[in-house]
């Protein structure tokens, strides 16, 4: 199954603006504390384990950082 991390994101934050190329999610407000938990555990069902401690977390600002985030942890 093709993950799509803008759609993901959508569905999770409900908030179209995930969709706009390299929008930061964070700064936006659009991605809080709770949504990053809820993408976590989401992942997690597609097969990919991130582990907050050991990321880039400046890679969690933009849906692009997050597609290359779950290329590194495929």
């Amino acid at each position: 199954m093709e993950l799509n991390v803008a759609q993901l994101l959508f569905s999770l934050c409900e908030d179209e603006a995930v969709f706009t190329p390299g929008i930061d999610l964070i700064e936006e407000g659009i991605l809080d504390s709770l949504a990053l938990v809820e993408l976590f555990a989401t992942l997690e069902d597609y097969g990919i384990e991130l582990q907050p401690t050991r990321i880039d977390r400046s890679k969690l600002h933009t849906v692009e950082g997050i597609e290359a985030l779950i290329e590194e942890y495929k």
